[in-house]
C-alpha cells in the first residue's frame, strides 16, 4: 500500500511531466524561437530587392546566407523546424503596407538539418564551421531525445501501475532528469548558435532581434521536468527506506 504522501508526490510529478511535455512539443513544432523586426518596405528599388529575396526564400535552393538575409529584412521568425517571413499580399508589394501581412513559412528538411555551416555563410570555400554545425545538429536532436526519454518513462510508469509497484520510480525520475537536461541543452545550443550566426552575418541597420515565445516554452519545460524528477526520486527513496525499516521491524 502506498502512503498518501508518496501518492500525492506521484500525482504532482505526473502533472508536471505532462505540462513539460506539452510545452516542449509546442515549442518544437512552432517557429517563434527567434524573431526579427525589420523596417517598413519603402521605395521601388527596395521593394524589388525584397521581392527577389522572398522568391528565392520560397522557391530557391537551401542556402544559409539567402534565408538569413531574407529573415533579417522581412520580419522573419526561425525555429527548430521552420523559418517564416511576414510579407504583404502579392498585389500590395508596391503600396504602403497598410494591408494585412501574411506569414509565409518553409520547413527545414531532414537533409537540411544536417547541412554543414560555413565560416562565411553562403561561401562554401571558406571552410566548415564545426562549432556552428554541431550546435545546429544538437539543437535539432536534443529535444527529440528529451521527448523520447519522457515517452520511455511514461511506458515504464504505465507498466509499473499495472504491476502495482513503486520499484521503477527511481529510474523514471532519472529519465525525467535527463529529459530536463536535454531540453536545457537545446536552449543553450540554440542561443549559442544564433549568437555565432550574428557574429558572422551582421544584421542590417534598424533590424532588431529578440527571443520568441517558443523558446521560452522550451525553457519553462526544463525545470518542470526536473521538478517532476525530484518528486519521483524522493518518493522512490522514501518509500524504499520505509519499506526496509518495516521489514527490519517485523524480523526483529
Amino acid at each position: 500500500m502506498v502512503d498518501n504522501r508518496y501518492a500525492t508526490a506521484l500525482v504532482i510529478a505526473c502533472v508536471l511531466s505532462l505540462l513539460a511535455t506539452v510545452y516542449l512539443s509546442v515549442a518544437v513544432g512552432t517557429q517563434h524561437w527567434y524573431q526579427y523586426s525589420s523596417p517598413t518596405v519603402r521605395g521601388e528599388a527596395n521593394v524589388s530587392e525584397l521581392r527577389s529575396l522572398y522568391d528565392e526564400f520560397m522557391t530557391g535552393e537551401f542556402d544559409e546566407k539567402t534565408y538569413s538575409d531574407t529573415l533579417f529584412r522581412l520580419n522573419g521568425t526561425v525555429g527548430l523546424w521552420w523559418r517564416c517571413v511576414l510579407v504583404p499580399p502579392a498585389a500590395h508589394w508596391n503600396r504602403e503596407p497598410d494591408a494585412k501581412m501574411l506569414l509565409e513559412c518553409r520547413n527545414f528538411t531532414l537533409p537540411e538539418q544536417f547541412t554543414p555551416k560555413y565560416k562565411e555563410p553562403g561561401n562554401h570555400n571558406s571552410g566548415e564551421d564545426m562549432l556552428r554545425t554541431y550546435l545546429w545538429r544538437c539543437q535539432f536532436l536534443l529535444p527529440l531525445a528529451s521527448l523520447g526519454l519522457v515517452v520511455l518513462a511514461g511506458l515504464i510508469g504505465f507498466c509499473a501501475c499495472l504491476c502495482r509497484s513503486l520499484t521503477p520510480t527511481l529510474g523514471i525520475g532519472v529519465l525525467h532528469l535527463l529529459a530536463g537536461l536535454c531540453t536545457l541543452a537545446t536552449v543553450c545550443c540554440y542561443l549559442a548558435g544564433m549568437d555565432l550566426l550574428h557574429r558572422v552575418s551582421m544584421l542590417p541597420g534598424k533590424v532588431d532581434g529578440s527571443l520568441g515565445w517558443s523558446l521560452y516554452l522550451a525553457l519553462i519545460s526544463s525545470p518542470l521536468h526536473m521538478m517532476a524528477a525530484a518528486l519521483l526520486v524522493w518518493a522512490a527513496r522514501s518509500h524504499s527506506q520505509n519499506y526496509y525499516r518495516m521489514t527490519a521491524y517485523r524480523v526483529a
